[in-house]
């Protein structure tokens, strides 16, 4: 079996966010992801009222959320923006940049049964 190499301009696109993915990872392991509002937050996503978005925030996947749910998705995402600056900061990053390889990680790894939003702006139940 021969592989077939991988020609150097895609090699240079792909290269750094590899490296960027790798490096928010491990900055990523060292920053508790799971803090107080987690069991709400996933009582929210079981109930089916929040979802998580490719962009790295969480969002109302239904209009008619009730008021605890909208305040706890202002409350998460205000978080993830900061945790997400210390990363940029630590890694010499964009925010933009972290937020979105975490994303990435969230959506891939959201539970069946939750919503994701597609890259469309789409809701879907994995």
């Amino acid at each position: 079996m021969t592989s077939t190499p991988v020609p150097r301009r895609r090699l240079l696109t792909l290269l750094p966010r590899a490296v960027l993915a790798g490096a928010i990872g491990l900055a990523m392991a060292g920053i508790d992801m799971a803090p107080a509002w987690a069991q709400s937050l996933d009582q929210a996503k079981d109930a089916g009222f929040v979802g998580e978005r490719p962009d790295g925030y969480v969002g109302l996947v239904r209009g008619d959320a009730p008021d605890w749910a909208r305040d706890l998705v202002t409350r998460i995402n205000a978080e993830r923006r900061a945790r997400y600056a210390e990363i940029a900061r630590r890694t010499g990053a964009s925010v933009r940049d972290v937020a979105i390889v975490a994303g990435e990680k969230l959506v891939a790894n959201a539970p069946r049964g939750h919503y994701v939003m597609t890259p469309q702006g789409t809701w879907v139940q994995r």
